[in-house]
């Protein structure tokens, strides 16, 4: 009894009760069939497993006495003994088995088929194989045959049909077992719908009795409410008897009910005061309303306003401020359409206006009306009818007013015309004025913009020129932070690329980091901390060296002030390396040259001393004249070198290029240079060569060829083979200079052919040379379109690498033949004013064959043509005479038609071949040259006029 008083006071006790029957059954139940479930499980799985063990077992024992059988036929079959000690081994393992199945055996018909099993095992081993192997043994095959006969046989197949008999027993058994599972199984199942039937049927009466005991009042309660609600009378049902939340729920809603009718009166009343106060309320509410809207207009124009003035004060781009000065000033206008144009540079903005309505505003901007706006200063505006494209879907008649603002700058100047329509909504002089109010701070802002323009382009120009300018500057102030540094100096002192890096660094910073890059940290530290911080520093200089680079610059450093007041300092940073380079380079050539000429010199000077003192037998005078003839050529290679080079610098320098094959010049290169040396082999390889025809000036080619091979034999102090190889590969002929000699250093490669440079090393300074040879060659080979370039191993020997453009002929050039025949009655005239040497013409020419005439001033030789006809002319340029030199009278010579088809060879000092050629020359030799090669000129030049009856060209 206390029990159930105790759940009917409680909703939540009552539906934790029937909650709690509903759980308490369905997990009963659910246990039940579960652990029904698992027994049979179980159950089933034992005797399935003896089962199946025990016919594991049988067919076991069936396949062992087959391997019997068979093992003792293939012993009776084929006389194997190994197959009957197999058989017989087998017996052991069948009686194990045999004592297995008596231990399974739990049936009447188990325990006969063990029986029967160790019966057969003992007739079988114990009776009938014995004695069929002794009668086998023995030869009485017939006593063998006759123990099959008489049952033995019969007894063995009696015993595998009782075998099988049996397996089929024991799978008749499983299948059994099987069908009970399943059948047991189906009867769990319809327990468990069962079940489940009776659950469902407890959840609905629990249902029921919720619904009825808790959902029914509840809804009574909601419709009670309801009728409250609409101010009716209500009828509350629930038993205010209970003892649950209910019955109290229905006892405070019934005094609710009285409360609230008690109630009504007075609210009714106070309902009727709240109207009328809420009629004054929603005047006043009009009333603020009105007042807010107001607020919210002037807000909205205070942000456009205030949107205006951050557009033209956020930005310095011009366009971009236009474009905010149209937008802003629509917004505040109210104007549908507008744009403004810039006087000046003919920028423009505009909203709402196509392209063409901005090209036509900007092309006729300073007329019309605009021509008013700008002369009055003044704005105005006019009322004009709508067009038909501005009107839309509108049809009757409307009207635009265009508000025309002029922007004027701080010089009281018209910058700029802005024009606005506002479509139906005339402007007030009131707005007028505060407009044009507004175009003038927008004439402040595009002031502003134009003078920023103008410090910004001025600073980019600066800042332009000073990173053109090939020297590292920087601007430090007094406090020595930089203000500024060019982009040269960045590279210097940090990496390429990283503009502005030292820009406003300290000068704790910055000094430091450039010190740590310098040789001399503590040198360039004082002169930063005089040039920065001391008053004067006008005209002081520093040199330094970077570290990594191995650079050499030179700072000076130049005060900068302002108005008399000095503001900071400004260093330049100047790269002088290849100066540097350039004054070491000139100085050890001074050196170097001092060497060079004066050793020929003196030897020249000693022995022609000694001729002019002594008197000296044949021999000797030839040895010593041998002597001074080679120093004299080595002296005059020099100054020719000497020559080549400020010709090549001035570009001066002159090319005779005609088609020449390289295998003959080199020949005779190897030819003159193997004379100088005994412990050299020179050898030339041209067996892979097919053509070898080139376009050049033959002279300039031997001496490429003459300058490397030289080198070869002076850096091949200890002899060797000197290899050149000569080869065609693609559309170039190559030309390789092998020696084994002393190599050059990987260093000292890529400045080889610097003028001046030699490499530092004592072994090339005792063979001496003055560094000019490979530069000249390498102008020579760009001025052929050619190469040159070198691969050497320390120590090991070098490859120079020539590299000529191939000609590409159909014939190869042989060489001019010409009869032979005495050069009697040919006339030269030779004009010289060097007496010795036109001593040494005369004979050279007189030798050979010619008559000679020898005139030393210029006006002499042209009255000797006045009168006479000389089959050629040997011309010097540069005469005593200074009215008539060499150039004038090859002028008159060709001027005169009897005169200008005779062959003149200039023979000079000067270097002007070209001038010398578009003058007439037929040939041009610079002195010095050997006499032999004038007469050789002479006589190819008169072969190609046709004289070849009476010419002699000497052999070389």
């Amino acid at each position: 009894m206390k029990i159930n008083d105790y759940f009917k006071k409680s909703l939540s006790r009552q539906f934790a009760g029937l909650m709690g029957v509903f759980i308490f059954f369905f997990i009963a139940g659910t246990i039940v069939l579960v652990i029904l479930q698992q027994n049979l499980s179980d159950s089933y799985n034992e005797k399935r497993a003896e089962l199946v063990k025990k016919e594991a077992l049988v067919q076991e024992i069936d396949s062992t006495f087959n391997r019997v059988f068979f093992d003792v036929r293939g012993y009776l079959a084929f006389d194997n003994d190994d197959m009957r000690i197999s058989a017989q081994s087998k017996q052991p393992e069948l009686r194990k088995m045999g004592k297995q199945l008596d231990e399974l055996a739990a049936s009447q018909d188990d325990k006969a088929y063990a029986r029967e099993v160790r019966e057969f095992i003992d007739y079988y081993f114990i009776e009938k194989l014995p004695a069929t192997v002794n009668y086998f043994e023995t030869g009485r095959i017939e006593e063998v045959k006759r123990l099959a006969s008489t049952g033995a046989t019969a007894r063995v197949n009696t015993f595998q049909d009782d075998s099988l008999k049996y397996l089929q027993g024991i799978n008749d058994q499983l299948n059994e077992e099987a069908e009970g599972l399943m059948e047991k199984q189906s009867y769990i199942q319809m327990g468990f719908v069962l079940f489940s039937f009776v659950i469902l049927v407890l959840l609905a009466r629990i249902t029921r009795v919720m619904f009825r005991r808790v959902g029914q009042p509840l809804a009574d309660f909601a419709a009670a409410a309801n009728e409250i609600a609409a101010g009716r009378e209500a009828v509350i049902t629930v038993e205010s008897s209970r003892e649950d939340e209910l019955g109290a729920l229905s006892v405070a809603f019934q005094k609710m009910v009285w409360s609230v009718q008690d109630k009504e009166q007075d609210l009714t009343a106070q309902n009727e005061e709240l109207l009328a106060q809420q009629d004054e309320l929603q005047a006043q509410q009009t009333e603020l309303e009105e007042m807010l809207e107001a607020l919210r207009e002037n807000e909205l124009k205070l942000k456009r306003r205030n949107d205006l003035t951050n557009g033209i004060s956020s930005s310095l781009d011009l366009q971009s401020i236009l474009d905010s000065i149209v937008v802003n000033m629509c917004g505040i206008i109210s104007a549908d359409r507008g744009m403004i144009g810039l006087l000046n540079t003919k920028a423009a903005a505009a909203y709402a206006i196509s392209a063409s309505g901005v090209e036509q505003f900007m092309d006729h901007i300073e007329n019309g009306l605009h021509e008013r706006l700008i002369q009055s200063k003044k704005s105005f505006a006019i009322k004009r009818e709508l067009l038909a494209g501005e009107k839309g879907y509108h049809e009757e008649v409307s009207y635009s007013y265009d508000l025309y603002l002029p922007v004027i700058s701080s010089k009281d100047e018209v910058i700029a015309v802005m024009l606005f329509s506002r479509f139906g909504s005339p402007f007030s002089e009131k707005q007028m004025d505060e407009y044009e109010a507004l175009s003038r701070q927008v004439g402040i802002s595009l002031d502003n913009i134009s003078l920023y323009s103008q410090s910004e382009e001025e600073r980019k120009l600066n800042k332009d020129i000073l990173n053109t300018v090939q020297e590292g500057i920087q601007m430090v102030s007094r406090s020595g932070a930089i203000l500024q540094a060019n982009r040269q100096l960045e590279e210097m002192f940090t990496c390429p690329g990283a503009a502005g890096r030292l820009e406003n660094l300290p000068w704790e910073i910055w000094s430091a980091e450039m010190a740590n890059k310098v040789e001399q940290p503590d040198e360039f530290l004082a002169f930063l901390q005089n040039a920065v911080h001391s008053d004067s520093c006008e005209m002081e200089s520093i040199i330094y060296q970077m570290k990594q680079t191995g650079q050499v610059i030179k700072m000076y450093c130049e005060g900068l002030g302002q108005e008399d007041e000095r503001i900071g300092t400004v260093l330049v940073h100047r790269d002088i390396t290849k100066e540097f380079e350039v004054d070491q380079m000139k100085s050890e050539f001074v050196s170097t040259v001092s060497h060079e000429l004066r050793t020929p010199l003196a030897s020249i000077l000693g022995f022609t001393e000694l001729m002019l003192n002594r008197e000296l037998k044949p021999d000797k005078q030839k040895k010593y004249l041998t002597t001074i003839y080679n120093e004299a050529r080595r002296l005059t290679s020099l100054i020719n070198d000497f020559l080549d080079v400020q010709r090549m610098e001035a570009g001066k320098q002159t090319y005779e290029k005609k088609y020449l094959r390289l295998l003959p010049i080199i020949e005779q290169v190897i030819e003159k240079q193997q004379i100088n040396t005994d412990i050299h082999k020179i050898k030339i390889d041209d067996r892979s060569i097919g053509n070898d025809v080139i376009l050049g000036d033959k002279s300039k080619v031997e001496q490429v060829f003459t300058n490397l091979i030289s080198n070869a034999v002076k850096y091949s102090p200890g002899g060797g083979d000197i290899i050149i190889r000569l080869y065609q590969e693609d559309k170039s002929v190559l030309a390789e200079v092998e020696d084994k000699g002393l190599g050059i250093p990987e260093d000292a490669l890529d400045k080889l052919f610097t003028k001046f440079y030699r490499v530092d090393n004592s072994d090339r300074r005792r063979i001496g040379g003055t560094g000019l040879g490979l530069s000249i060659v390498q102008e020579i080979m760009k001025a052929h379109s050619g190469s040159i370039s070198v691969a050497s191993s320390y120590g090991k020997g070098s490859i120079f690498t020539l590299s000529f453009p191939l000609i590409e002929t159909a014939e190869e050039p042989g060489a001019i033949s010409v009869p032979k025949a005495s050069a009697e009655g040919y006339r030269v005239m030779v004009v010289e004013d060097d007496q010795s040497l036109a001593e040494l013409i005369i004979q050279e020419l007189s030798d050979s064959g010619f008559q000679v005439v020898h005139y030393k001033r210029g006006q002499e030789a042209l009255d000797f043509l006045a009168l006479h006809t000389p089959d050629a002319i040997v011309l010097d340029i540069m005469l005593e005479e200074e009215q008539v030199d060499g150039w004038r009278i090859m002028e008159q010579i060709k001027e005169n038609d009897r005169l200008k088809n005779i062959p003149i060879i200039v023979s000079t000092a000067l270097d002007e071949k070209e001038k010398g050629f578009s003058l007439g020359a037929n040939d041009y030799l610079v002195k010095p040259y050997k006499p032999s090669q004038l007469s050789r000129a002479i006589m190819q030049t008169l072969l190609k006029i046709g004289k070849v009856g009476q010419i002699l060209i000497p052999e070389k």
